[in-house]
């Protein structure tokens, strides 16, 4: 037995018998196996510095951190106290910029002559079914919004894109009308089921008057309008409706209101940012539809047998 002088000393007699073993032969040393790495703490790395974590969201339009809510860098407070309106915001939101106030203004017209247009078209009609079946707001809402397409709403952007190509392209109108013709294409924004020239619809009246007077050039406009010209000539009712204005007059606006340039402007009507005005815009006339039928406690909504064609002989 090995016994130390004392319980200090124990450490001295372990070391004193492992270098006999060792000295014998009967321990063989091996190396030290390698420290494994602790990795450092997130919290500290970050707090730090040191490190940064990969963002799974990326967002340039708003900020909600810190002491106070931002739309494009613009304190929400500074927003209301400078009155910028809904057309501000929207600018805001949608361009990043703060738009003049001429621009934001138009804004706004547009989502008020586009806020409803009476419950016959689709989109309210299927709003007012859903809100008779007893869905819930948000259910009623979309099922409206779903209507919006090329056939009801949804030309803006398609309209845009005709008239500003023909435009950047140097066409004429004629050419314009001839070609499109020749493709068996309908010019998006031209036609409307009962106006024409000499019962035009007030809310072309205003947009285009609004854009004549304020903006600085209307090239898009001027074009669209003589389109109309030569449409008109083929049949009373093919008149720049409603769609085709707001489109030429909001890509004039996007391009010479001086907060963008051309290719910026472009690629903000490429993304679809007009449609998505007729989306908000239309949305305040669905949701008042759907309040209207509550507030009416209107029933579930049947369609009367004599108004449908069964034709099961086919």
């Amino acid at each position: 037995a090995h016994v130390p002088r004392s319980f200090d000393a124990i450490g001295e007699k372990i070391y004193e018998v492992y270098s006999n073993l060792v000295s014998t032969g009967v321990i063989i040393p091996l190396p030290e196996p390698p420290v494994p790495k602790i990795p450092m703490d997130y919290n500290w790395a970050k707090r730090l510095g040191l490190i940064r974590k990969p963002a799974n969201f990326i967002s340039s339009i708003s900020d909600d951190r810190g002491d106070e809510l931002s739309y494009a860098g613009t304190p929400i407070s500074e927003a209301i106290s400078a009155d910028i309106g809904v057309g501000g915001v929207l600018s805001l939101l949608w361009f990043r910029r703060r738009l003049p106030l001429y621009a934001t203004h138009f804004i706004e017209m547009v989502l008020m002559v586009s806020a409803d247009h009476g419950p016959a078209v689709s989109g309210a009609h299927n709003t007012i079914v859903a809100a008779r079946a007893g869905k819930d707001l948000v259910s009623a809402l979309c099922s409206g919004l779903l209507t919006i397409g090329p056939r009801f709403g949804g030309a803006l952007d398609e309209a845009a894109s005709m008239f500003m190509t023909a435009v950047d392209r140097g066409e004429e109108p004629a050419a314009f009308v001839a070609r499109m013709g020749k493709e068996k294409k309908l010019i998006m924004g031209i036609g409307h089921r009962i106006r024409t020239l000499q019962n035009p619809d007030m809310r072309v009246k205003l947009i285009k008057e609004y854009a004549q007077k304020h903006f600085t050039r209307t090239p898009v406009l001027d074009f669209a309008m003589a389109v109309e010209q030569i449409t008109t000539k083929k049949k009373a009712t093919l008149i720049l409706n409603v769609d085709g204005c707001i489109a030429a007059c909001f890509v004039d606006l996007m391009r010479s209101c001086g907060a963008f340039d051309v290719a910026e402007a472009n690629e903000l009507i490429a993304n679809g940012c007009l449609n998505g005005l007729f989306v908000a815009g239309r949305s305040i006339g669905f949701i008042g539809h759907f309040i209207d039928q509550n507030r009416l406690k209107q029933g579930l909504y049947r369609h009367p047998w004599d108004d449908i064609s069964y034709q099961t002989g086919l």
